[in-house]
């Protein structure tokens, strides 16, 4: 058993004062944890381990004391409870580190996590959803134990009750939850008894959603509008149909292409989203309109395309990430007023050249050929994704009834 006291450590500092720590022993070995304060000895009750009256600030020192002592205990306890062998080191050690027990605490580490990951889309989606969450408990951390599925069920409340919000978007905000309790659950901070999440608790289930698609009309409306070369609706017209040509690529591994890519006729490229390599013949389509952005002079960059010139630190994936999420939003702004000047009544995004490959290759591809072109790692994914757009059994159906 360890035994954690406050002590006046004999080392004094430039104004002769001493400072106060607090001292581990376990196994007739202590550690020290120096707390940043220093008195005089003479304001020093070393029985009574408090800073006497005769120091100005006695009470407000002694309230601080005893919550670095309370806290520490705490800690200990908790440790002790693991039943892990530790040394007064270790302990230390262990106090010393951040107390990663509480959800915010812990958050602050998920998030940190997804940032040196260079994952900016998720860091700048989930960092809200865990302010959110946190704004709900008026400021206040919690423990892990403490949050329960009622909680969970009034947080859920709560959203609907104070903005606009989906259900998808209530799904979200639960993910988070659940990622960083499980994250917790894995570094031994909290037990899986009170994990929030599963059968007869809190489900997480998306809601279906509708995913628009333009028609092949649609898609030939952009194709032969005239606008004007190296306009940003030119620009942005010319990636979507790229997107689209290359069977829905999405837009981070759009902007990411470099000239290097391209070789005889085809462009090979790894998707950003799950590391897939892969090859495919570039279209005519495709190559008339890279051959308008074919420099002149060599780039020292060697992209494609020239939103991404100006990054600073192009292995830094953070950054990158968060060039590629700004220009993104330029150019689906750019593609909405283009939508509008070519009379399509949808909110025309670049995500949507995705769909609309999915949407217009139907049934007419085989599942596994759409697979490798999607670069899906499961198929299940595949079928699941294909089957917002497969509609022909269903329309027979109908017809087979009305057609009377």
């Amino acid at each position: 058993m360890a035994s954690v006291k406050i002590v006046l450590r004999k080392k004094p500092n430039a104004e002769a004062m001493l400072p106060l720590c607090i001292q581990i022993v376990k196994d007739r070995k202590n550690s020290l944890i120096y707390l940043g304060q220093y008195i005089s000895p003479k304001d020093w009750d070393k029985t009574k381990q408090v800073v006497k009256k005769s120091h100005p600030n006695h009470e407000a020192l002694n309230i601080f004391l005893l919550k670095k002592i309370t806290e520490t205990n705490n800690r200990f306890l908790e440790l002790e409870t693991r039943k892990a062998h530790s040394t007064s080191k270790t302990i230390r050690n262990k106090l010393k580190s951040k107390d990663l027990s509480t959800f915010f605490s812990q958050s602050d580490f998920y998030l940190d996590n997804l940032k040196r990951a260079g994952k900016y889309n998720r860091y700048s989606s989930e960092k809200p959803r865990v302010n959110r969450f946190k704004e709900f408990l008026n400021g206040d951390d919690i423990l892990f134990q403490d949050i329960t599925v009622p909680l969970l069920n009034r947080f859920r409340a709560y959203l609907k009750g104070t903005r606009e919000i989906s259900e998808r978007t209530i799904i979200n905000h639960f993910v988070v939850i659940r990622s960083i309790f499980s994250q917790a659950i894995k570094d031994n901070i909290v037990e899986q008894k009170f994990y929030p999440f599963g059968k007869d608790k809190i489900r997480i289930k998306f809601p279906d959603s509708i995913k628009i698609s333009l028609s092949i009309e649609e898609v030939k409306k952009m194709e032969d509008a005239k606008l004007e070369k190296g306009s940003s609706l030119d620009h942005a017209r010319n990636l979507w149909l790229l997107s689209f040509y290359f069977a829905g690529m999405r837009i981070s591994d759009l902007l990411r292409l470099k000239w290097s890519d391209i070789d005889n006729g085809r462009l090979t490229y790894t998707m950003g989203k799950n590391a897939k390599g892969g090859s495919l013949k570039i279209p005519e389509k495709a190559s008339i309109i890279l051959t308008f952005y074919k420099p002149k002079i060599k780039n020292k960059t060697g992209f494609v395309f020239s939103n991404l010139e100006n990054v600073r630190n192009h292995f830094d994936l953070f950054e990158v990430q968060k060039k590629i999420s700004n220009a993104t939003k330029t150019i689906d702004e750019a593609l909405q007023k283009l939508a509008f000047e070519l009379d399509i009544n949808k909110k025309l995004t670049m995500h949507i050249a995705r769909h609309t490959f999915g949407n217009l290759s139907g049934d007419k591809i085989p599942i596994q050929m759409l697979q490798k072109l999607y670069r899906h790692t499961s198929i299940l994914t595949t079928i699941g994704y294909q089957s917002n757009f497969i509609n022909k059994e269903a329309d027979e159906a109908l017809d087979t009834v009305l057609n009377f």
